[in-house]
């Protein structure tokens, strides 16, 4: 019986450097050593991939997932037959191309849904063009979310070699972000990197908590948010058996996490720890999409507009963001497995 997750591999937004880090990371053999690989999405941006990257994928078009068989020599394709690359010129944002990425998307969770693939892998996409196509969501976690009829706390993780993020607040504006730091949004967000974390083999995950004010507020001088509401929450979490530590100060924390103190960080706002893991890890970091029913990841960088057709991408951070949504789809299998012969 074959045993390895089924995971879908979306190959991007078609006016980025989505198809040819796709094409690079195919090439090298490695996803279909890790996993059941299929490819979901145009049989033409494949070809655009390979071109723009130079190498042959060996493949078979199929019309259905049903129809697929493994283990194989090659890798099968699930032809959508719906984004044609002559129609949108590469480096240039088009909201159609953001639209047609969606619809792809909701494909591959529609098959997920349906017990059809494990988990989900995709190059990157273009947030602001897949809204104004027609997916009026402020991300594509919040686009996940609504179509896999999630409710509860759910966030993106960003993971790179030296330790993962988590987000109280995320995609907002700065002055929102403030209003919604709760303990409530504390406490879910902490528990998601305590459960995400323990996922990915961190059997008691060490989680440092940041702080919202310079110099965490220098009691009270600089705000308060610590002392009436991160610090209480933390303290409680931390009697309730998480180990987390905070609140601590942006300009310690990192510092902190890099020297191995901490497994996960929990941020208060989005470019507070974006900031510091892509200077870390630009070509390696990997986006997750936490707390959700469906494995999703991404490579953590854009689009990359200004070296597109270049042959250049380097596809570091999409190999790093296939293992890991194997690796956590394979651990969500065999939990599944154990639960059903219990």
């Amino acid at each position: 019986m074959n045993k390895l997750p089924r995971i879908g591999f979306m190959l991007g937004d078609v006016t980025g450097i989505g198809p040819e880090i796709a094409a690079k990371l195919l090439a090298t053999g490695k996803p279909a050593q890790q996993a059941n690989v299929v490819i979901i999405g145009d049989k033409r941006v494949l070809e655009l991939g390979m071109r723009n990257a130079g190498v042959k994928i060996p493949h078979t078009v199929y019309r259905s997932i049903d129809e697929v068989n493994w283990p194989r020599q090659d890798l099968p394709l699930l032809d959508l037959g719906n984004t044609d690359p002559v129609k949108f010129p590469q480096g240039t944002s088009s909201d159609e191309a953001g639209k047609l990425a969606g619809d792809t998307l909701k494909v591959m969770i529609d098959l997920a849904l349906a017990g059809k693939l494990d988990g989900i892998c995709f190059a990157p996409l273009n947030k602001g063009a897949m809204n104004r196509g027609g997916w009026k969501f402020n991300d594509e976690h919040q686009m996940f979310a609504k179509l896999t009829d999630h409710s509860g706390f759910f966030g993106e993780m960003n993971v790179i070699d030296q330790f993962s993020t988590f987000r109280v607040t995320s995609h907002v504006a700065l002055r929102e972000a403030v209003n919604m730091i709760t303990p409530e949004r504390i406490t879910a967000a902490v528990n998601l990197a305590n459960d995400t974390l323990r996922a990915t083999g961190k059997t008691s995950p060490r989680i440092g908590v940041a702080a919202l004010n310079p110099h965490n507020g220098e009691n009270g001088l600089f705000g308060d948010e610590e002392i009436r509401i991160i610090r209480p929450t933390v303290d409680k979490l931390k009697s309730g058996g998480i180990d987390c530590t905070g609140p601590i100060s942006s300009d310690v924390i990192f510092l902190q996490a890099l020297k191995g103190k901490f497994d996960g960080v929990v941020m208060m706002y989005h470019d507070q720890g974006q900031i510091a893991t892509k200077l870390l890890g630009f070509n390696k970091g990997v986006t997750v999409t936490a707390g959700l029913k469906t494995v999703f990841t991404t490579p953590a960088h854009g689009t990359a507009y200004d070296i597109v057709g270049q042959g250049k991408a380097d596809p570091g951070a999409m190999e790093h963001a296939f293992t890991l949504a194997t690796s956590l789809a394979a651990g969500r299998k065999a939990a599944a497995a154990a639960n059903a012969a219990a």
